[in-house]
């Protein structure tokens, strides 16, 4: 079975209070599961990982074998792919998990989007960050 989702994390401040959203649906666009939550105080990309991780956790709960990521993040695309290296020390273990969250998964390919065409995964985000403390 294949899954697509669509994640999103984000910082007020970089680092500051950040959140992730995840939105998992079928191919055909029918969203099985969302959700946003904060997680504590991270830089961007550290929060676009954690969203990632969440994300290929959820789709493999799911019973998914093959995952399409849709993200906007170009940095954690290119990470991901090989196109850039992981240098910054606090995403190489985060870049590790994601690595080894991945080979569970028959195939899977990531997508960078426009931040407009990945709107709910961002909207959970927001609302994560405007219902904190």
């Amino acid at each position: 079975m294949k899954l697509v989702v669509h994640v999103d994390g984000g910082a007020r401040g970089n680092p500051g209070p950040a959140a992730i959203g995840v939105v998992v649906s079928e191919p055909g666009g029918e969203v099985l599961e969302e959700g946003g939550e904060r997680i504590g105080v991270a830089t961007n990309n550290v929060a676009e990982y954690r969203a990632l991780l969440l994300g290929l956790q959820r789709t493999r709960a799911l019973g998914a074998q093959e995952v399409e990521i849709v993200n906007d993040s170009e940095l954690i695309a290119r990470q991901l792919t090989g196109a850039y290296r992981v240098k910054h020390p606090a995403m190489k273990p985060l870049y590790r998990e994601a690595i080894t969250a991945l080979r569970g998964f028959h195939r899977w390919q990531i997508r960078t989007v426009p931040r407009e065409q990945n709107a709910r995964a961002d909207a959970l985000v927001n609302a994560a960050l405007d219902d904190g403390p």
